[in-house]
C-alpha cells in the first residue's frame, strides 16, 4: 500500500514540475513549484526521514516559495517605473 502512495505522489510531483514549466503565469510557476516541494515532504516522511522532511519543508516550502513571491512583487514594482 505504502509503494502505491508513493508512487502516486510521485507521478504527481512530475506533473506539477510540467505544469511549472508550461505556465504561462509567473505567480502560477511559483504555486505548482511549491506544491511539488509540499509533495516531496510528504515522500520524505513516507521514506521515514523526518529530519529531510523538516528541512524540505521550512527551506524548500516555506524559504523559497517566499523568496519567489517577494522577487516577482520587486519585479512587478521595478516594471510600473
Amino acid at each position: 500500500m505504502i509503494e502505491i502512495i508513493s508512487v502516486i505522489i510521485g507521478f504527481l510531483m512530475i506533473l506539477f514540475a510540467l505544469m511549472a514549466i508550461e505556465s504561462k503565469k509567473m505567480l502560477n510557476s511559483i504555486i505548482f513549484l511549491s506544491i511539488t516541494s509540499l509533495l516531496s515532504v510528504v515522500e520524505f516522511v513516507i521514506m521515514k526521514a523526518p529530519d529531510v522532511a523538516i528541512t524540505q519543508a521550512v527551506i524548500g516550502s516555506g524559504l523559497m516559495t517566499s523568496l519567489f513571491v517577494f522577487t516577482l512583487m520587486f519585479m512587478k514594482k521595478s516594471g510600473e517605473n
